[in-house]
């Protein structure tokens, strides 16, 4: 058994990005199981928290799906991988990874477009 958690804020455009979309997954070869899904508080932060018994090594990521200074029928996905040294044992994390502000009117390389999220 394998835990990781992620923290952070959101900001668009300077303002708490609240009620944005947010899924904590564990990267697999065909198609990546969840593990964690929320959305930001009124303040645009967030903690999720999700484990997973796997053999190998867990490899989780965060998708945030927002739609800060866009205006299309889908959502905007920026994906973030979470480093091994914050995977621990068993189902409680013992460390947070935190992402800190990230403000969502920027560009980040591999963002992309989802509707199916």
């Amino acid at each position: 058994m394998q835990s990781v958690a992620v923290s952070g804020k959101l900001i668009c455009n300077g303002q708490p990005a609240a009620g944005v979309k947010l899924k904590l997954y564990e990267k697999e070869f065909i198609l990546d199981s969840l593990l964690a899904s929320g959305s930001t508080d009124q303040f645009g932060t967030f903690r999720l928290t999700g484990y997973r018994r796997e053999i190998s090594t867990i490899d989780p990521k965060l998708n945030i799906y927002h739609t800060c200074n866009y205006g299309g029928l889908c959502y905007k996905k920026v994906g973030i991988t979470i480093p091994d040294s914050y995977i621990s044992r068993g189902k409680t994390p013992a460390k947070t990874y935190d992402i800190g502000t990230l403000n969502l009117a920027n560009k980040y390389n591999g963002m992309t477009t989802d509707c199916l999220n």
